[in-house]
C-alpha cells in the first residue's frame, strides 16, 4: 500500500510508513498501559545501575522480544546519558526559570545584543531540555533519531501504547541531595 501511495518510490514509501507509524503512536497514546516490565541494568562491573519501568497495554506485548529489547535499550540510554526527567512536562517550572536566568545572564556577560537575547535563551533551553529529558535525548545507537522516535517506532511495530513510567539511575560515588 505504501508503494502504491508513493507511485513505486521506495524512499517516499518508507517516509509514508514512518509517518503512519507516528500517526498510529499518537492515536494509541491515550490507551491505558499497565502491563510491561521493570528492566534492571548494571554497567561497568556494578559502577552504574539503572531501573526503568516500561508499560504496554497487554502482557502479551510486554513479554515480546521487541518490547523487552526496547526496555533494555532505554536502560542503556539512561545509564549512558543520565537524564533527569522522562518528558519535558516533568521538568519543574522553577528549574526551567532557573535555567532561563542562567542563559540570559551568560549571554549578557558575553556582550550579546539585547534584541537577540530571547533567541539565545530559547536555544539554550532547547539544548538543556535535550540533555536532561530522556524522550528528547538523541538515541545513543542512532543519533539521527531521539528516544521518543525510538519508542514511537516500537509502538508502530507492536500496535500498542508504550509508556516509560519511571526510572532511577545510581552511580557509585554520587551523593544524594540529603547528604
Amino acid at each position: 500500500k505504501a508503494l502504491e501511495e508513493s507511485n513505486g518510490d521506495v524512499k517516499q514509501a518508507l517516509d509514508f510508513l514512518r509517518e503512519k507509524g507516528l500517526a498510529m503512536a499518537a492515536k494509541r497514546s491515550d490507551r491505558k498501559a499497565s502491563e510491561g516490565v521493570v528492566e534492571l541494568y548494571s554497567h561497568g562491573n556494578g559502577r552504574v545501575g539503572v531501573m526503568v519501568e516500561v508499560n504496554s497495554e497487554t502482557d502479551f506485548v510486554g513479554r515480546s522480544e521487541a518490547f523487552r529489547t526496547l526496555a533494555h535499550e532505554l536502560a542503556l540510554q539512561i545509564a549512558a546519558s543520565s537524564p533527569l526527567y522522562i518528558r519535558e512536562e516533568d521538568v519543574p517550572n522553577d528549574v526551567m526559570e532557573h535555567e532561563k536566568k542562567i542563559a540570559e545572564t551568560r549571554a549578557r556577560e558575553e556582550g550579546k545584543p539585547e534584541n537577540i537575547l530571547p533567541r539565545i535563551v530559547e536555544g539554550s533551553m532547547k539544548k538543556f531540555l535535550d540533555e536532561v529529558v530522556l524522550m528528547r535525548q538523541p538515541y545513543i545507537r542512532d543519533e539521527s533519531i531521539n528516544v521518543q522516535q525510538l519508542v514511537n517506532q516500537t509502538v508502530a511495530s507492536l500496535g500498542e501504547n508504550i509508556v516509560v513510567r519511571r526510572f532511577a539511575r545510581w552511580a557509585l560515588g554520587e551523593s544524594t541531595d540529603e547528604e
